[in-house]
């Protein structure tokens, strides 16, 4: 009998396990490829949730930022993505990073809630049509394998000198206000290659303000780069106090007049 335990019988013995590639073993023996149910009744609780989440902005921020017809809002930015993800069958498929897909649609949700809520704000801010901003990301709510984000901005808008935009929405609700590293690269990558610019526009919904950021122009050695461990150690811009320079509850400011 052979003693000698070598990597030819590491493979032997998956493959008398039914393994043929490692990465399926894996799988198996963490469970990776067993998904939990959807809690339709959960997410029944966290749909309400988010309808009060826009209930309790609307009724602080000022006219130009307000929805006055609320039922609306909700029916055809909140029921309706989530019907389109319940019917194409996306729900279960959401467990990036192991948390469960209810927490993975929640989250998701807050933040397409606040990139439509803000629009007539930031049709003010930017001093153009909303009918002059066009969503240019590449969330597909209909097939999980374009569903995941990737780098590209959400909106662009036309500005009343005709120049282009790509406006990166993003919403904070925890008091931490990070930008992702590969967001960088992308709105540098789209300067260099289309000649458009990046502005990040960052609602930080837990404190009350919104920050302005060009991400074409933040410098590689920057003191703003760390590393944030609650990330999985990933490398973000932390957004300094000075860039947020509206608050909700007053009138939205003109992009013009941001000195960055």
């Amino acid at each position: 009998m052979n003693t000698e335990i070598t990597t030819k019988y590491f493979k032997e013995y998956r493959e008398k396990l039914g393994f043929t590639n490692q990465g399926n073993a894996k799988k198996f023996f963490g469970a990776k490829d067993v998904f939990p149910l959807v809690d339709f009744a959960y997410i029944d609780l966290l749909n309400e949730r988010l309808k009060e989440i826009v209930l309790k902005i609307n009724g602080i921020v000022d006219d130009n930022a307000k929805i006055f017809n609320l039922e609306e809002f909700n029916s055809e930015i909140i029921d309706h993505a989530y019907i389109l993800m319940k019917d194409n069958d996306i729900l279960p498929k959401l467990n990036n990073q192991g948390r469960r897909p209810e927490q993975v649609y929640f989250s998701w949700m807050r933040g397409h809630i606040i990139s439509n809520f803000f629009l007539k704000a930031l049709s003010v801010i930017f001093e153009t049509d909303i009918s002059s901003i066009t969503l240019v990301g590449d969330d597909d709510l209909t097939r999980i394998e374009t569903f995941k984000r990737t780098p590209k901005a959400d909106l662009e808008i036309t500005m009343s000198n005709n120049q282009n935009v790509r406006l990166e929405i993003q919403a904070g609700f925890t008091g931490i206000n990070d930008i992702k590293q590969h967001k960088v690269l992308e709105a540098k990558r789209l300067l260099r290659e289309e000649g458009k610019h990046t502005v990040d526009v960052h609602f930080d919904i837990y404190n009350g303000q919104v920050a302005f950021i060009k991400l074409d122009e933040i410098e590689d050695d920057s003191v703003n780069w760390i590393t944030r461990q609650q990330m999985e150690g990933q490398t973000v811009f932390n957004i300094d106090q000075n860039y947020f320079v509206w608050k909700l509850t007053e009138t939205p400011i003109l992009f013009k007049d941001i000195e960055f």
